[in-house]
């Protein structure tokens, strides 16, 4: 009988964790609280805020490059990763998931469309002039890490369809909130610079249809060429790291037919080969079958995937953690006078609460009662409802639009106490509207 040894008996546990649906909420949930606590008890506070104001560059012949304070390393660097696994994402919903089918897209989108459309409105309507009207963006983002997890916390409360429908709605949310970073908040473009970018994106182009596989090779162009360009061009860096996403191969160079009867011929020779027992290593035939099994296997898994899978746990456990540790720190020793002395606290949390809940649930009532997109099986006005509060949770793009909208510090601590209050209500109210449901699926 196989035993683990004591590495393996702490390392399961955690792989177990990681692999659960609502793990990545609970993450980066605790790095909210913990976020806050070092922002208000001293001395951590002190400590806290001189670390993010840091600044780390690159020196050359006394001169310095590329010089930001950590914050924006996080924020423009770090955060490229995450925006990189959404455009993976994107991209694999458009090639062969919900959005591929024209029919089956039109309901997530309009929903998407609605839900981000009337939290804009209602924040403008707050907001409508100055400075303060920069932040129209930032109610519009659901975040589908936090969403998600309180779904799943719900279990067969909630029918497959409806997770799948939250699910793609907040796809096109993402991309909704990259196409508006890409157009309005954007600062003075160097068109060399955004020239240089767009080449290297389209040189991953031509390797894509050359057939180039090689990870490297897109990693080099799309690190060195895509993102580094954008970044200095002017034009958000995680601009870049969708694009580049979008460059990636999403195709195989062997067929699941094809790879079937090829990995039985290598079990067929493996096994013909035979073992020794006697001796613990394989034979050089032994690891010869293997490697060409072994490159199969690589063939028949696109590098799109291949990249989503190993990116994806390193984004939603150490990228998303870090950036809401660093953005997330919200001095909770408020002046209420300064606190309302404009109206961005209550347009975002109006926009996120009661916009995102209204424009969802509008545009899928339009949609499915005019006959032009087809109702998600299981969608009652309660489920619809609870599924709409839910997406009023718009922690961690909101808090990422906020730093792009405003550079005065009072501004943003505002827009940071609508965010957290709007995300607190609509992930209680979704939960227990959600939770009343009679029926199991």
């Amino acid at each position: 009988m196989y035993r683990k040894n004591p590495i393996e008996k702490i390392i399961a546990p955690i792989s177990r964790f990681i692999i659960n649906e609502k793990a990545g909420g609970i993450v980066l949930g605790i790095s909210v609280l913990l976020a806050l606590f070092l922002a208000n008890f001293a001395p951590f506070s002190k400590y806290y805020f001189e670390i993010l104001e840091m600044k780390i560059g690159l020196q050359f012949n006394g001169q310095s490059y590329l010089e930001h304070d950590i914050l924006h390393w996080i924020n423009d660097g770090l955060m490229a990763i995450f925006f990189f696994v959404i455009g993976l994402e994107l991209k694999k919903e458009f090639v062969g998931g919900e959005l591929s089918n024209p029919r089956k897209a039109i309901l997530p989108v309009g929903a998407a469309f609605g839900g981000m459309l009337v939290p804009a409105l209602i924040y403008i309507v707050f907001n409508p002039l100055g400075e303060v009207h920069q932040g129209w963006g930032i109610p519009m983002a659901t975040d589908i890490a936090f969403s998600l997890a309180v779904l799943y916390t719900l279990g067969k409360k909630v029918p497959l369809s409806l997770k799948v429908f939250l699910t793609a709605v907040a796809v096109v949310d993402d991309l909704g909130a990259v196409i508006v970073i890409a157009f309005f908040y954007t600062s003075e473009i160097s068109v060399v610079n955004l020239l240089l970018g767009l080449g290297a994106a389209f040189l991953m182009f031509i390797g894509n249809k050359a057939g180039i596989r090689n990870i490297l090779f897109y990693a080099v162009l799309g690190i060195g060429g895509v993102w580094l360009a954008f970044l200095l061009s002017g034009v958000h860096a995680t601009i870049a790291a969708v694009l580049a996403a979008f460059m990636i191969p999403a195709d195989v160079k062997i067929k699941e037919d094809v790879l079937l009867k090829r990995i039985r011929k290598h079990l067929n020779r493996f096994n013909d080969i035979g073992a020794n027992d006697k001796i613990p290593t394989l034979t050089e035939q032994q690891l010869f079958v293997l490697e060409k099994a072994k490159e199969d296997f690589n063939r028949a898994i696109p590098p799109l995937q291949r990249l989503e899978y190993h990116l994806h746990s390193f984004s939603t456990f150490i990228v998303l953690p870090v950036f809401a540790l660093a953005n997330a720190g919200v001095s909770l020793t408020l002046d209420m006078n300064t606190l309302f002395n404009t109206n961005i606290v209550f347009g975002v949390m109006f926009g996120l609460f009661f916009g995102k809940v209204t424009g969802i649930s509008g545009a899928t009532f339009l949609l499915t009662k005019t006959g032009i997109a087809l109702k998600p099986d299981n969608m009652t006005f309660r489920n619809l409802l609870g599924i709409g509060l839910l997406a009023g949770i718009g922690f961690t793009m909101s808090l990422f639009v906020t730093s792009l909208a405003f550079t005065n510090p009072e501004y943003e601590t505002q827009a940071k106490i609508g965010i957290f209050t709007a995300s607190i209500l609509a992930a209680v109210s979704g939960y227990l509207v959600l939770r009343s449901n009679k029926n199991s699926y």
